[in-house]
């Protein structure tokens, strides 16, 4: 099949131009002014930007956590994503303590295989790593498994020690690959929670209380401390506060390749939503909590400048009724995580291009190129160019929309209810193509599942 996109504005991480774009089967051919070439299929782009499909490296589908499943399965929930203008998750097979990486890698290929609507990836989450299962990491990264993500939280569950941590980074350093660090001094939080709960506090908003930025930045510290004594890039997850950003800040001006990410949630929400009437704040229950709304500028301001490289989602949701409610009399059995997969990139395109804060171009390579660059994707995917993936999306920047449950439009999570209930965005997702292949037409979901194939990632490629 070919594909001839006419009369678009094509937006890059670097570039800003107009000019016609000719797929033929998977990958971009051809770019230039006034192609005239037969073709199967025809867009005209006029008024709208052609950008790189978006890239989301934290999703949770299919996630069993807190005695439930996120209600989204890489059916579902990858449908919404192509919906939303992703063309690209990167999700996370948990290992087992005790047991192999590999059983929890051939576990996750089972969950996502013929279910997936556009290509994926994973992260390995390691529980547990003795000097005997070393090996495994370089053999998953030949498997195309090539980042690992490892908890300083949830002691019992999927915390690990220091010790685990740095044998880790070290073999993960001499591999060329990447660690991804879940940074929360977990082993303080839980004395914190620990008192609070005997002194009955358990509304949803202790879960935002025990959980101070403090602990997230001593975290973030520790982190990037092993990781530059073991020698291995590493890559904060959902970064939340001024807090933890500014331990980044002083590690990237010593020169230590220290990255990180924040999302969408921690840039549009704060803490108030917490303290609402009854039981609502359990919808914002998620790791690390929503911040004074102070911080919100300050991870703005990274991300303009670069100390922040990625704006993902950690999409994890839980339906409001059937299982946030787990949690109704203590707020640590609710479960962690929220939808977002879908609203990513009008919200930040609304809130950075509309709301002056970031360029078009920033916004392409927040969404889409910077983690195809750390993830070992690029220039496959993250950008558009001839021999690239066309992975593209026609964005049109001046059409508004409503976020909601009720906007069909907005909404096709697995979920009952959106974490930005009525937020007006400009700019949005009209059609989304998929390898060559229109997965998203004019706000209409037009593909199938089993669309999006596996992809086995290239060693960690070098952000600056």
């Amino acid at each position: 099949m070919s594909l001839l996109i006419k009369n678009g504005r094509i937006v890059t991480a670097v570039d800003d131009y107009f000019a016609d774009i000719f797929v033929e089967g998977e990958t971009i051919s051809v770019i230039g002014k006034n192609l005239d070439m037969p073709a199967d299929q025809l867009i005209d782009a006029a008024g709208r930007l052609v950008i790189p499909g978006g890239i989301d490296p934290h999703t949770h589908m299919d996630m069993p956590f807190g005695g439930t499943v996120s209600a989204d399965d890489f059916e579902t929930g990858t449908r919404a994503a192509a919906c939303g203008g992703t063309t690209t998750i990167i999700d996370f097979a948990i290992q087992t303590k005790g047991k192999s990486t590999f059983e929890a890698l051939d576990s996750w290929h089972a969950k996502a295989e013929g279910k997936a609507a556009i290509d994926y990836g994973f992260h390995m989450i390691i529980t547990d790593m003795p000097e005997e299962r070393i090996p495994e990491m370089t053999k998953l990264a030949s498997e195309g498994i090539t980042s690992y993500k490892l908890f300083m939280a949830y002691p019992g569950v999927l915390y690990t020690d220091d010790g685990t941590i740095f044998r880790a980074m070290r073999k993960a350093g001499q591999d060329g690959t990447v660690i991804c660090m879940h940074a929360e001094n977990g082993i303080v939080i839980d004395e914190i929670i620990k008192e609070a709960l005997r002194e009955g506090k358990t509304d949803p908003k202790w879960h935002g209380l025990t959980r101070p930025t403090r602990m997230e930045a001593e975290g973030v510290h520790r982190a990037i401390s092993i990781a530059e004594v073991a020698g291995v890039p590493v890559y904060i997850v959902h970064l939340s506060s001024s807090d933890a950003l500014d331990q980044v800040s002083m590690a990237r001006q010593r020169g230590v390749p220290a990255f990180a990410e924040t999302c969408p949630q921690y840039l549009f929400l704060d803490e108030s939503y917490y303290f609402q009437e009854g039981f609502e704040g359990a919808k914002y229950v998620m790791t690390p909590a929503l911040r004074e709304k102070w911080n919100q500028d300050k991870l703005w301001r990274g991300l303009r400048f670069g100390d922040l490289q990625s704006i993902a989602t950690d999409h994890c949701p839980f339906c409001f009724k059937d299982q946030k409610h787990l949690g109704l009399h203590d707020f640590t059995k609710i479960p962690n995580g929220g939808p977002g997969v879908e609203n990513r990139m009008s919200l930040v395109y609304n809130g950075g291009v509309v709301g002056g804060r970031i360029s078009v171009n920033k916004f392409v390579d927040l969404t889409s190129t910077a983690a195809a660059k750390t993830f070992g994707l690029f220039p496959k995917k993250g950008t558009v160019a001839v021999g690239s993936d066309a992975d593209l999306v026609i964005f049109d920047p001046e059409r508004k929309e409503t976020i909601s449950i009720n906007n069909p439009h907005m909404h096709h999570m697995n979920v009952d209810y959106s974490l930005y209930e009525g937020f007006e965005v400009q700019g949005v997702a009209e059609t989304v193509i998929s390898r060559g292949k229109v997965v998203v037409e004019k706000n209409n979901y037009i593909g199938k599942k089993g669309d999006g194939k596996f992809l086995k990632r290239g060693l960690y490629g070098g952000l600056k």
